[in-house]
């Protein structure tokens, strides 16, 4: 028994100890944050907190409830009622699980909620390090885990938002593929759908996956749960709010619009709203704004924005091609369709609003990561920048700073 248990110990521990370390540093960071500038919150924070569900033991667990973490709350403790109050935009799976805990907690569902995120997080972390071993070895699967534990997002896998249970499904479904496990994708694959939208992204790949399996007929069989499974929600919708579309047409919301030329459109927005933010900062003037999608934002801090999302989607693009290339195309076809679904529904306030944040869980970025980092110089950059913008983020959190 002792000599069966060895080799998973020996694969458990490093991932166990990234995640245990990483995890309270950020904690500590961003408490620390919160503390050290508390009187420097952002001074519209009463119009986007809701004290009723954002304050549970205190300021060190309350500090993981921001933005979307609301309205995350108001669903777990009082769940769906209207179609037109925006809460249909998020998906099912995340809120019900805390609402669960958080009743047999007591009615401590925030507190439910970082239990949630944390305990999906070290799930995915610890499949995310095997499905990388199975494709990449041992030292690439240890850069890979470690990426995610410091990338700048990464503090969303432990706030109270559904990032950590939909990389763990995502994860799951691909590692399953691999193993042919098909029946358990397609149900792992509607679970993804009832946690987030941009969970369509795993259809094509997991369908590519099964189509290049030996029993392909019965392999492309073993995905029908997983629309029968995701069908659920808008009838479910229908039933309780007379629209069983509701949560495409809460993006409005967000100023989230279909674009006609589909993902071309919030690329094309996006190049623009980044040049705006080059002219912007290379002329040095606040009297005119280069970018008018946000007239009521600062023109420096538009121009910060914009030119942050433009440069992370040309690293998720160039590290999309050597996903493709290195571990297959599936791999880079999640990674792309992931990339494509935001860019169809870009805001007209900033084009690609969130897309560091959605990249978070596109987790084949960083196993092309891994590959990249296996030059030694490349590897030390890669850590250095993204444990110093992760500083950045975790600041910017904890004052209720926009942080996506």
């Amino acid at each position: 028994m002792r000599g069966a248990i060895a080799p998973v110990r020996r694969a458990v521990a490093p991932v166990l100890e990234l995640f245990l370390w990483s995890r309270l540093a950020i904690w500590a960071t961003v408490v620390f944050a919160y503390l050290w500038f508390e009187p420097r919150v952002h001074p519209n924070v009463a119009a986007w907190d809701d004290p009723a569900v954002t304050r549970d033991l205190g300021y060190v667990s309350d500090v993981w409830a921001r933005w979307d973490s609301v309205w995350l709350l108001r669903i777990a403790e009082h769940g769906y009622h209207s179609a037109t109050d925006g809460a249909a935009a998020f998906f099912p799976l995340y809120p019900a699980s805390v609402g669960l805990l958080g009743r047999v907690f007591g009615g401590h569902y925030l507190v439910a909620g970082i239990v949630v995120s944390l305990a999906c997080s070290l799930a995915a972390f610890a499949l995310l390090h095997r499905l990388a071993l199975l494709k990449l070895g041992e030292s690439d699967a240890r850069r890979t885990v470690l990426y995610l534990a410091v990338f700048p997002m990464t503090l969303f896998l432990q706030a109270v938002y559904s990032e950590s249970l939909f990389l763990l499904l995502c994860v799951a479904a691909f590692l399953l593929a691999e193993r042919r496990r098909w029946l358990l994708v397609g149900v792992v694959v509607g679970l993804a759908l009832l946690t987030r939208l941009w969970g369509v992204a795993l259809l094509p790949s997991v369908a590519l996956l099964a189509w290049r399996a030996p029993a392909r007929w019965r392999a492309l069989a073993g995905l029908l749960p997983a629309p029968l499974i995701f069908a659920a929600y808008p009838l479910w919708l229908g039933a309780k709010t007379g629209d069983g579309l509701a949560f495409a047409h809460a993006q409005e919301l967000w100023h989230r619009q279909v674009s006609p030329a589909g993902p071309f459109g919030g690329l094309w927005n996006g190049l623009r709203a980044g040049w705006a933010g080059v002219q912007q900062l290379t002329t040095g003037s606040r009297t005119h704004a280069y970018w008018s999608g946000a007239p009521d934002a600062d023109p420096f801090h538009a121009a910060a924005v914009n030119l942050e999302c433009l440069v992370f989607l040309g690293l998720f693009l160039a590290l999309t091609v050597v996903a493709w290339r290195r571990l297959g195309a599936a791999y880079g076809l999640f990674a792309l369709v992931s990339l494509a679904i935001p860019l169809s529904v870009p805001s007209s306030r900033w084009p690609l609003l969130s897309l560091p944040r959605f990249g978070l869980v596109i987790f084949p970025l960083f196993l092309a990561l891994a590959v990249v980092g296996r030059r030694p110089r490349a590897h030390t950059a890669i850590v250095t920048v993204s444990a110093l913008l992760l500083g950045v983020v975790s600041v910017q959190w904890a004052l209720w700073q926009w942080v996506a």
